[in-house]
């Protein structure tokens, strides 16, 4: 007798098991302008107050580069006939469960395409990434003209290689512009300075400098 309700029992408890099956739902999303809705989720969801929808609510699926996308929710009997939404970008498309054209389908599942009413504006992070590459493509051409205007000249190709021109300062004495590092031997050579009285020139000469540019 204990034997047979536990055959029992277990028939209760796997017969809803064994009836459930995996209803699968699959299409393209496109937009209105029949491009594919890349990387998109779309989450079933119900009509209000549609109670014998609520268990199917949450799920979800992911579109391809393509736009494809492929939906399964596990249904039994009971559920033949009733309607579900596919929501897609905040647009929702009716989709009645079927059983029987389900099971008789070659594919395994029912097709059903998804065409949004709405543009395909792109998204956020595809917009951002293009306005980047846009301006990446202006600061590189500017500066791809700035380095072509420059090796121009001889001036510029010595700035490309390294070198630096070197600070230059008017003499006290005859209003010369002479190279800092040649201040000293300016002031020995043209002006008979002695080399410590040079010395002290050049640097008055540069403190000077300093102090205007400090202003």
């Amino acid at each position: 007798m204990r034997k047979v309700g536990l055959v029992v029992l277990l028939a209760v408890l796997v017969l809803p098991l064994a009836s459930a099956e995996t209803y699968r739902i699959s299409g393209q999303a496109t937009y209105s302008d029949n491009t594919p809705v890349m990387l998109r989720d779309i989450f079933v969801e119900c009509r209000p107050n549609e109670v014998d929808c609520y268990k199917f609510r949450g799920e979800r699926a992911i579109t391809d580069a393509n736009g494809m996308f492929l939906v399964n929710i596990e249904v039994d009997e009971d559920d033949d006939g009733t309607e579900i939404y596919l929501q897609l970008r905040g647009e929702n498309f009716s989709h009645i469960i079927d059983l029987e054209t389900f099971r008789n389908t070659s594919q395994g599942w029912m097709t059903q395409n998804i065409q949004l009413e709405q543009d395909n504006t792109g998204s956020g992070f595809f917009r951002g990434l293009g306005c980047c590459m846009v301006l990446f493509g202006l600061v590189f051409m500017s500066t791809l003209l700035r380095t072509v205007s420059g090796l121009a000249t001889p001036k510029g190709r010595r700035a490309f290689q390294g070198f630096r021109e070197p600070d230059r300062h008017d003499c006290p004495v005859c209003g010369e512009s002479v190279a800092q590092h040649n201040l000293v031997k300016h002031f020995i050579f043209e002006h008979d300075y002695d080399p410590m009285d040079a010395g002290e020139a050049a640097g008055l000469v540069m403190r000077k400098s300093w102090s205007k540019e400090q202003e």
